[in-house]
């Protein structure tokens, strides 16, 4: 089982919920670049270290 630690990327809805936010939010932070992403396969993902900086209001 993977802790919460472990984890590298979120999938949008589980950005969605660690944020608080709303899909359409979460994409626009992205296109404003003030959330970044990486495609993989695909997929959207955000890194971890995007969320925490997001949550501790760090540029």
């Amino acid at each position: 089982m993977h802790t919460q630690s472990e984890v590298l990327t979120y999938r949008i809805n589980d950005a969605c919920k660690a944020l608080s936010l709303g899909r359409s939010t979460i994409y626009k932070l992205i296109n404003e670049g003030k959330l970044k992403s990486i495609t993989i396969a695909g997929r959207t993902l955000i890194p971890r270290t995007e969320i925490e900086r997001l949550v501790s209001g760090v540029n």
